[in-house]
């Protein structure tokens, strides 16, 4: 066996299951969205087996995007964990069979409830998704197993939609980049959405500038004593016009005859990237690795120099 070629195979699989599953999205989702939106309770996701697993993973991002939710499991709740839902909950059941013994088992009990009832399911044909009021079509061709068995495409399918079920939710109601991180205190990603930038800059005397007069000796003394491995260069406003890295003296002493006779305003990079003194770490380490750099400048108002961060600054701080 080819492992690299069948590995390719299968995720090819997995993605031709989401493109059939994107094109398959009709006004379905949306009667969905909004049964989900005028839930005054919380949305009770139950599922048996992996898709139980998936269900898990479901609950768990509508809680952290504004939804509040929790996973019920089908077994449990006939053995007493009913008294967890509430006259006001929806229940939204993932199941890619829609037969399973304890999901359909709990189906007149939702009933009698008065609960609202979403299914995800594989099946249009299938109990649960007959009896939901609103069904969600998440079935697959294949599953990427050679028997056509094990859980695979359909898992993917029905995690995929249930993330479209709650970004689209956040969306809707608005939720907030800081909403998200009051539900993310803990660890690199907390750490990434409460700090901000202006929090970990170097400003002042330790941050590197020069004027665009200023001589090449002025630029190379600024970059070596500062160890940002670039300065920015500003107007007598304190607005950048632009930066100067150690690289650009390289190739200046590379190509120029005479490179000691430049000043600063002649060999500048114009534009260079910045992030505002308001954003958070998490969004300069990302503008960071994507922009393959270890310094950013932090502006004020678009334009005004306030200071720079390292990357460094970033791992200590525990962003990173």
């Amino acid at each position: 066996m080819d492992v690299l070629k069948r590995a390719k195979e299968i995720i090819g699989m997995e993605r031709d299951a989401l493109a059939d599953l994107a094109n398959s999205v009709n006004g379905n989702f949306t009667e969905a969205v909004e049964l989900m939106l005028a839930t005054t309770g919380r949305v009770v996701v139950t599922g048996m087996g992996k898709s139980g697993m998936v269900g898990k993973k479901i609950s768990a991002t509508l809680s952290s995007v504004g939804t509040p939710s929790f996973f019920l499991h089908p077994a449990e709740a006939i053995h007493g964990d009913l008294g967890m839902l509430a006259r006001d909950d929806l229940l939204l059941a993932v199941s890619n069979s829609g037969e399973s013994e304890e999901m359909v088992r709990l189906l007149p009990i939702i009933k009698r409830f008065g609960l609202k009832l979403i299914a995800l399911c594989g099946r249009a044909d299938s109990t649960l998704a007959k009896a939901a009021d609103v069904f969600l079509d998440t079935g697959v061709k294949k599953e990427a197993c050679p028997w056509d068995m094990v859980p695979t495409s359909s898992t993917t399918a029905l995690i995929a939609m249930g993330d479209a079920l709650s970004i689209v939710l956040m969306e809707k109601k608005e939720f907030k980049q800081e909403d998200f991180a009051n539900f993310h205190p803990g660890g690199s990603l907390g750490r990434g959405m409460f700090i901000k930038v202006k929090d970990l800059m170097h400003s002042g005397a330790d941050m590197p500038k020069v004027a665009a007069s200023a001589s090449m000796q002025d630029v190379l003394h600024e970059i070596s004593t500062k160890r940002f491995g670039v300065t920015t260069v500003v107007d007598k406003d304190g607005a950048l016009q632009g930066i100067i890295t150690d690289g650009d003296l390289r190739r200046l002493m590379e190509k120029e005859a005479d490179p000691m006779a430049k000043t600063a305003g002649e060999i500048l990079t114009r534009n260079p990237r910045t992030i505002d003194m308001e954003a958070f770490g998490g969004a300069a380490v990302k503008l960071m690795e994507d922009n393959k750099i270890t310094s950013l400048v932090i502006v004020s108002g678009g334009k005004r120099v306030e200071g720079i961060i390292h990357l460094h600054d970033l791992l200590k701080a525990g962003v990173v």
